[in-house]
């Protein structure tokens, strides 16, 4: 009697839609996410040690431009896609049933996983943060953080000469000599200590913030530095891939935060925070958003204990990036109402002026332009340079 083979039924349509599914996609995220930068020769980019700044001094010399982020989020969009279309298939005809497909089709697996983990690659906040699998750059290079400027002008509509807090050990006396007119600087970096903590996702970064008002114009006083924050962090963070409102969510993240300002008391002033970072971007803008929770102290050792009614509970920022143009915003608040509604809105503009020199513009109005002013209310504007903005 002839031989019954029980095939299932399914296995030539499974196997059939399978491989149309590879022919069809696997071409171009192959194409997209193996893409190679174009190769450089130019001997002044040769010798310089670190492997950012030489890829940067590349990139500049042969004038190579940026990835398109839209086609990456298509192409970890048609991913998803193929992927769910499989599992789907795999379902009516288990995997057991049927035939193992030729060996070249299946590399595919791969292919899906990269183009999902490239998504946003060149984006404003991938530039910073090296969220796309392709745009790690390893650990323990120094990386921009926040802008990084010098304000030779820095004007104060009310000084405050009398610092103050509810502990009576931080409430200054005597009124101080200040100016209303001084000079801001800041530095800023940061640098990944661990990358891909989880799989392909997950980094820690450890930055590093120092901002410093200077009475340079006060030479009656020995023009000191009337206040300098420290603000050391750690910071987790992960690559998100979600739409919201047509904006595009990148990163999340999670850090430590302490921020002093190293003086002695009556005019010593610190905190520490726990600080979460939603990060979402779109074409040129990225809004970033940080809700903090203080770690409290005890009441003898607090000098700024009633700090979050007005340095706030969280910021959010609005960045604008335009013709080397670079606009932000960034508004913060107690997130109480009455007495202890508290705030602050501060406005930066970078404007190319030769290079990687931009002239900077800072116009804040609230409270907490500094540590040692988190309670006074005040506007400021500044006037100066930049060598880095936020992107």
């Amino acid at each position: 009697m002839p031989s019954h083979r029980h095939e299932a039924p399914h296995a030539p349509l499974f196997l059939a839609c399978r491989a149309v599914l590879t022919l069809a996609a696997i071409a171009p995220l192959q194409a997209f996410a193996q893409e190679a930068p174009a190769p450089a020769t130019p001997e002044a980019c040769v010798s310089i040690g670190s492997d950012v700044e030489r890829l940067a001094c590349y990139d500049a010399a042969l004038g190579r431009v940026a990835r398109d982020t839209r086609g990456a989020d298509i192409a970890a969009k048609e991913a998803k896609a193929i992927q769910k279309n499989l599992e789907l298939a795999e379902e009516v005809v288990p995997a057991a049933e049927t035939p193992a497909p030729a060996s070249d089709l299946y590399p595919m697996e791969d292919t899906l996983d990269r183009a999902i983990a490239n998504a946003g690659k060149g984006s404003l906040l991938d530039s910073r943060w090296e969220l796309a699998k392709d745009s790690k750059l390893g650990t323990w290079n120094f990386r921009a953080y926040k802008p990084m400027y010098l304000l030779p002008a820095f004007w104060s509509s009310k000084v405050n000469d009398t610092p103050s807090s509810p502990n009576p050990n931080n409430t200054v006396t005597a009124p101080l000599e200040v100016d209303d007119l001084e000079a801001k600087f800041q530095v800023s970096f940061k640098t990944k200590a661990w990358e891909n903590i989880f799989g392909d996702n997950g980094d820690l970064w450890m930055a590093y913030t120092q901002s410093s008002r200077w009475q340079v114009y006060s030479p009656d006083t020995s023009r000191p530095f009337r206040e300098t924050n420290y603000e050391p962090e750690v910071m987790l963070t992960f690559r998100n891939n979600y739409h919201l409102a047509g904006w595009n969510g990148r990163l999340l993240g999670i850090g430590v935060n302490h921020q002093s300002n190293g003086r002695a008391d009556p005019l010593s002033r610190s905190w520490n925070r726990v600080i979460g970072m939603i990060g979402l971007d779109r074409d040129n803008w990225a809004l970033t958003v940080r809700p903090w929770w203080r770690v409290k102290e005890s009441a003898s050792d607090d000098n700024n204990r009633d700090i979050e009614d007005f340095v706030g509970r969280g910021d959010a920022t609005l960045v604008y990036v335009r013709g080397g143009h670079q606009f932000s915003l960034m508004g913060r608040h107690s997130l109480r109402g009455g007495d202890r509604s508290h705030g602050a809105v501060q406005l930066d503009w970078g404007f190319p002026i030769h290079n990687s020199l931009r002239g900077h513009v800072q116009i804040f109005d609230g409270y907490g332009e500094s540590l040692i002013d988190y309670n006074h209310r005040a506007t400021y504007i500044g006037l100066g340079v930049s060598l880095l903005e936020w992107y």
